[in-house]
């Protein structure tokens, strides 16, 4: 483990594996560059969108208690919920939250304070924010959907979502790590965020973004141990099986090995399932193998985690669960050209605009940011970077950034032999 450490510029990591019933963990590096206090096995990191599961998994017991049904309209819950589409509103289902494809802004940037009513506050928000896509039309990622989740929660149990959560998963398995905030955190060894900056790595300046974002993965810090008692859970409970369900299939490629989705969990080749976390930071890596009984947690305090986890996933996965995992994109050695007729032109997200453009047998991605919140996450006015084509519908940057290439999709039809949205996870919408 401190080799990988060591290999791959990472502060600090912990590792767990659950086979046979049993949970082993490993901890190397040190949990800020600044303090140089090492990592235990009992040090907490922030898990980022790992949170998503956990939230899944109180909607899910929600629903098996009958108090949520996932396909009827959100607004027959929340009293005065609303979007800014009226048919959005009607229509806008659990279900659609879960799976990402109810069109809710995915970059709804508001800070609505630290009280137990942030959740409230930001979802009310959304009556004035972008409806991008009408629910159930494509997949796009969305941070703010499973804030309305979240608030699911807080309605039908009648109490704050961290409450909640204590109540019903952190407090029945037992966890003596688990951190819903820096207050918390605090209490424990906690790691820091680490990024990869011209100057070398360095800690990060802030700890998570507003606090209304807790259910979909800003600020729950927890050991690798301690997550993997948590997936022991769905390893065990029949009822939590559901979760693991297909619900979206034909996944654009954004890089990450994604074929399908269930309900929370990201499904991956070979029946394998999992999510990965980002925050400040903070890279999470969860795989899971329920026929095998095999799960792997991988917790890094870098935002150049990727490569570290790879290659864990691929040695233990393979020895534990006889299962490859397909490797970090890289450029084709002898790219085709990008097919400009169907590929280039503008897209457009809540944040940014991106433009793809041929200039002579080379490709460039141009970011314009469409508000000062764009702007300060771009880290300027704008940029541009070199892609090359990696197959018939993605493009991929010539150049790696923290942690490997990224990879963006080119879908769907406009009528016109054009490609209609770009994808990297989150989709932007064709405007020229």
């Amino acid at each position: 483990m401190g080799e990988l450490v060591d290999k791959y510029d990472v502060p600090g990591a912990q590792v767990a594996v659950l086979a046979d019933g049993e949970i082993r963990d490993e901890a190397a590096g040190v949990l800020s560059l600044r303090t140089r206090v090492e990592v235990t096995t009992d040090s907490v990191f922030k898990v980022g969108s790992i949170t998503k599961i956990w939230t899944a998994t109180l909607i899910q017991q929600l629903a098996g208690d009958g108090v949520l049904d996932l396909d009827r309209p959100v607004r027959d819950y929340l009293p005065g919920f609303r979007l800014n589409d009226p048919a959005a509103t009607a229509s806008l289902t659990a279900r659609h939250l879960l799976t990402h494809t109810g069109g809710i802004d995915g970059n709804h940037f508001i800070d609505t304070g630290r009280n137990d009513d942030a959740i409230e506050r930001f979802v009310a928000t959304l009556a004035e924010a972008d409806h991008l896509f009408p629910p159930g039309t494509i997949l796009s990622y969305s941070n703010s959907g499973y804030v309305i989740l979240g608030r699911l929660v807080e309605v039908l149990r009648g109490k704050p979502f961290h409450d909640v959560l204590r109540e019903r998963l952190v407090m029945p398995l037992g966890l003596g790590t688990a951190a819903f905030d820096a207050y918390e955190a605090i209490l424990h060894r906690a790691a820091v965020g680490h990024v990869h900056t011209g100057g070398g790595v360095v800690p990060t300046t802030t700890w998570a973004v507003s606090y209304y974002s807790a259910p979909s993965g800003s600020h729950f810090a927890i050991s690798a141990r301690e997550l993997l008692e948590f997936v022991r859970l769905h390893l065990t409970d029949p009822a939590l099986a559901a979760l693991r369900e297909p619900q979206v299939g034909s996944v654009p490629d954004f890089g990450g090995g994604v074929i399908g989705w269930g309900l929370g969990w990201m499904l991956y080749r070979d029946g394998v399932v999992g999510h990965t976390g980002v925050s400040k930071g903070q890279k999470a890596f969860l795989r899971v193998v329920p026929s095998a009984g095999v799960a792997v947690a991988v917790l890094t305090n870098s935002s150049g985690g990727e490569p570290l986890a790879y290659e864990i996933f691929d040695a233990v996965l393979k020895e534990l669960a006889g299962v490859e995992t397909a490797p970090l994109p890289v450029p084709p050695s002898n790219p085709a050209r990008i097919d400009a007729d169907r590929m280039c032109g503008t897209y457009r997200s809540t944040l940014y605009d991106f433009t793809l453009t041929s200039e002579h047998d080379r490709a460039f991605l141009s970011y314009h940011p469409r508000n000062d919140i764009a702007a300060t996450l771009l880290g300027g006015p704008g940029k541009r970077v070199e892609v090359v084509r990696l197959n018939d519908s993605s493009i991929i940057t010539a150049e790696p950034r923290s942690g490997g290439h990224q990879v963006l999709s080119l879908v769907g039809c406009d009528g016109r032999g054009r490609a209609r949205f770009l994808h990297d996870g989150a989709a932007a919408y064709r405007i020229s």
